[in-house]
């Protein structure tokens, strides 16, 4: 198990740059579409593109805690296999 503890250190650290880049562009994307200075409309709401620009937020901040969890988990679980081969 021990040889696999690089992937998951790179696996992590990649996982934790895709979630801030995701919310760095999700938080300027859909402040952008909330100024109204964004030409792009998703559609969803096509009388009001405003709305639109919350629900982009919204999704985003989703998709970085759910990705940061996942590095968490992995960061975790470096934690307990080298405690395991301490012992």
């Amino acid at each position: 198990m021990r040889e696999h503890l690089g992937f998951l250190k790179a696996s992590s650290a990649v996982v934790k740059v895709a979630a801030w880049i995701f919310l760095f562009f999700g938080v300027l994307g859909g402040i952008a579409m909330i100024l109204g200075i964004s030409p792009s409309n998703l559609g969803i709401f096509p009388d009001n593109p405003r709305l639109d620009g919350f629900i982009v937020l919204t999704l985003n901040a989703f998709l970085f805690f759910f990705l940061f969890l996942i590095a968490k988990v992995a960061d975790l679980l470096i934690l307990v296999i080298n405690e395991i081969k301490k012992e």
